[in-house]
C-alpha cells in the first residue's frame, strides 16, 4: 500500500472535527511557498472577499447598486466616448474577470443596450477573448496553489485529465451554454496548464452564441443609452435592477451546483484512481 493510498484511509476514518482542524491548519500553513506565491494566494484571497461583500451588498442593502454600476459606469460612458469607447470596452471585459458580483455574462448583456444585437455581439466575442485570456495567464501564474489549497490536490486531478483528454472540445462546450459562467472556466483552464492555442480556439468558437446571446438579451430590454437615472421611473429602475440580478443569482447557482458536483465527482474519481493503482 502506497503512502497515498494510507493518507486517503485515514482521512475516510478521520471525524468531521479532526478534518475541519486538519483543513483549517493546512489554510494557513504557507511554509512551503515562496514568497511570490504567497502574494499571489493573499492577493486572490482579498478578491474573494471583497466580492463577496460586494455580493452581500448587491442583495441585502440596495438591489439598484449592479444595475447602476454597469449603466454609470460602463454602458453610458462606452457610448458617449464613441470609437474610443470600444477600447474601454475592451478593457473593463479584460478585468471584470477578478470581480465575482461583475460577471462577464452581465457585462455581455451591456453590449446589446450599447451598440444593439450584431455589433454588440461582434464586441462581446471580442471581450470575451480578451478577459479568458487575462484570466487564464493569471491562473496559470498563481492561481492552482491556491485552489490545491483550498479544496485540495486531488480535486484539480479530475480537471487536469478531462480537459487533457478532450482539450478544444471541452472549453467549447462549457463556453457555448449561456448560463455556466465563463470567468470560472478561463482559471480552470489556466489551472491545468492547458495549452494556449486549443484554449484560444474553443474561447473563440464557444463565445460567439454566447455572445449574441447576451447580446441580443441587452438589445431586448428596450433602453438606449445614454441612460438618465433621475428621467427614469422608480418602477422601471427597480424592475431593471431586478433583472440584471437574477441574471447574476441564476449564474451564481448554477456555478454552486457546479462545484458541488465537480467536487464530489472528484473525491469519487480519486478513489477510484486510488483502487486502479493498487490492482
Amino acid at each position: 500500500m502506497t503512502e497515498n493510498n494510507r493518507d486517503e484511509q485515514l482521512d475516510d476514518t478521520q471525524s468531521f472535527s479532526a478534518k475541519l482542524k486538519k483543513y483549517i491548519k493546512n489554510l494557513f500553513d504557507f511554509s512551503h511557498y515562496d514568497t511570490k506565491t504567497i502574494l499571489y494566494i493573499i492577493l486572490f484571497a482579498v478578491l474573494i472577499v471583497v466580492s463577496l461583500g460586494l455580493l452581500i451588498y448587491v442583495y441585502f442593502i440596495n438591489q439598484t447598486f449592479l444595475y447602476r454600476i454597469v449603466v454609470e459606469w460602463f454602458v453610458n460612458p462606452i457610448y458617449l466616448l464613441g470609437f474610443i469607447g470600444v477600447f474601454l470596452f475592451i478593457v473593463i471585459m479584460a478585468i471584470q474577470g477578478l470581480i465575482v458580483p461583475l460577471p462577464s455574462e452581465i457585462v455581455l448583456l451591456a453590449t446589446g443596450m450599447i451598440w444593439g444585437l450584431v455589433v454588440g455581439g461582434i464586441m462581446g466575442v471580442i471581450g470575451s477573448i480578451a478577459a479568458g485570456i487575462l484570466c487564464y495567464y493569471i491562473s496559470k501564474r498563481g492561481g492552482r496553489p491556491l485552489v490545491e489549497k483550498f479544496i485540495g490536490e486531488k480535486a484539480i486531478n479530475l480537471a487536469d485529465d478531462f480537459i487533457h483528454k478532450y482539450g478544444t472540445g471541452a472549453i467549447l462546450i462549457a463556453r457555448f451554454l449561456p448560463f455556466i459562467a465563463f470567468d470560472p472556466i478561463s482559471y480552470a483552464s489556466g489551472l491545468v496548464d492547458m495549452d494556449i492555442k486549443k484554449y484560444a480556439i474553443g474561447t473563440l468558437i464557444g463565445s460567439i452564441p454566447r455572445a449574441f446571446f447576451y447580446s441580443w438579451l441587452g438589445f431586448s430590454l428596450g433602453i438606449r443609452p445614454p441612460i438618465n437615472f433621475s428621467d427614469l421611473p422608480i418602477d422601471v429602475i427597480n424592475a431593471q435592477s431586478e433583472f440584471f440580478n437574477n441574471i447574476l443569482l441564476i449564474i451564481l447557482v448554477v456555478l454552486a451546483i457546479m462545484f458541488l458536483a465537480y467536487y464530489l465527482l472528484a473525491k469519487r474519481y480519486e478513489k477510484k484512481r486510488s483502487v486502479n493503482k493498487t490492482e
